[in-house]
């Protein structure tokens, strides 16, 4: 008989890793896993601590403020419990499955990428442990883009230490482990499965330099074809700005060079009041807000880290014009949603990560009340790198014609009575 039969096992028990952003996302995920299982045997089975898991991972409905009204999406991506720092492990076994159970007795394991990087750790660190996911078959990571609102690098220090040797034996049996375990093959095995709400470089490039399926990848993509731009209701004029650069590193200083050498100078006249600078990068709106600090511009700005106070204030001075500018990170429109009133002048200085960010930054002019009163105006930068967010906001058609274009302006007009 083929000694290959009765090797059955990785060199270490957990099989299947599910990477969500939020307790909640967990919750479900653990709702389902027992839905499935129930319906597979026909009868209840007995899930071990479940009362634990509830009252860690479930939500209080009197946490949530009173007559908060946010956009649909900001409902879904931040109902329930939304901690992002959790990891916990499950056994399942014939009738029951057990929660809590330590991750090397456990056959699925359920984290986030914050909740994984602290057991992980860096190099020098004593205290560090990677090898329960040496053996993981199946690696699901799911609402990817919520991963770039939270901290990417911790994604791309899990998927490094994915399918290592282990670095203890962790009791196993190696009579019966597989042999591309044994031979360190374990990733050219491994399924992965990539769920994102949007097209992004950074998604794109775990998929193309971090999946090595040795039976190949497979990408469904949604195409924008008329983009975020369409869902502007506010009459404005879109100036589209090109900028050229040899590579995504170097647009960076190429952005901000064009901005404080081409654009800003524009904005600096009296009558130019009311402008609101959107910036995705936090490091951009270090370098920007330092730069207005040197210069001694009039602003206000207002990030992820600010304090209640301080965005009150920032905002109080910005609608009634004590400050010109107003600079605000992308991480801060995600997480609080804000209504900024006053707007007049818009900077994109970067495309938005989530493309319908664009049109309700643009519609957020209306709130003023000064449509037709003022003139209003909206800038966005983008380059070549810049491709999926450009189609996303414009559309795939239009953004080919822009990114091909001589021209390194465009301008596009909403709200109009076509």
């Amino acid at each position: 008989m083929d000694e290959d039969a009765f090797r059955d096992q990785g060199l270490t028990r957990p099989k299947v890793l599910m990477v969500v952003p939020f307790r909640e996302s967990a919750l479900r995920v653990v709702h389902i896993l027992i839905a499935l299982l129930e319906s597979a045997s026909q009868k209840k089975i007995d899930v071990s601590n479940k009362k634990r898991f509830k009252g860690e991972f479930g939500s209080n409905p009197e946490e949530k403020p009173p007559n908060l009204k946010r956009p649909e999406d900001y409902e879904a991506t931040f109902a329930g419990n939304i901690d992002d720092h959790f990891r916990i492990g499950v056994a399942v076994l014939q009738k029951s499955m057990r929660l809590y159970a330590p991750f090397y007795s456990s056959d699925i394991i359920i984290a986030s990428p914050l909740g994984l990087r602290t057991v992980i750790g860096a190099e020098g660190e004593n205290k560090r442990d990677y090898d329960f996911l040496s053996s993981i078959e199946i690696l699901i990571i799911d609402e990817a883009d919520v991963y770039l609102m939270q901290n990417w690098e911790h994604v791309l220090h899990l998927i490094n230490h994915m399918n290592l040797l282990p670095l203890a034996s962790h009791g196993v049996d190696f009579s019966r482990v597989r042999m591309f375990s044994l031979n360190n093959w374990s990733k050219y095995y491994r399924q992965t499965l990539l769920f994102s709400a949007l097209h992004h470089p950074q998604i794109s490039s775990i998929f193309n330099k971090h999946c090595f399926n040795y039976r190949g990848q497979v990408a469904v993509r949604n195409a924008p074809l008329t983009g975020s731009i369409s869902h502007v209701v506010v009459q404005l004029p879109h100036v589209f700005r090109k900028l050229e650069a040899d590579s995504s590193v170097s647009v960076i200083d190429a952005r901000f060079n064009f901005f404080i050498d081409k654009v800003l100078p524009e904005y600096r006249d009296a009558i130019m009041t009311h402008t609101l600078i959107y910036v995705p990068s936090y490091f951009d709106y270090v370098r920007l807000r330092n730069y207005f600090k040197k210069e001694e511009l009039n602003f206000a700005h207002i990030c992820e880290y600010s304090s209640k106070s301080g965005i009150c204030r920032a905002r109080h001075l910005f609608l009634s014009g004590e400050k010109q500018f107003l600079i605000i990170t992308e991480r801060f429109h995600f997480y609080k949603r804000y209504s900024i009133r006053g707007i007049r002048n818009l900077i994109f200085y970067e495309l938005p990560t989530y493309p319908h960010f664009y049109s309700e930054i643009c519609n957020m002019v209306k709130l003023a009340g000064m449509e037709g009163e003022a003139t209003l105006t909206c800038t966005a930068f983008y380059s070549k790198y810049d491709a999926q967010k450009l189609a996303a906001v414009v559309g795939a058609e239009r953004a080919a014609q822009m990114l091909q274009s001589f021209k390194n302006v465009h301008l596009f007009v909403t709200g109009g009575t076509e």
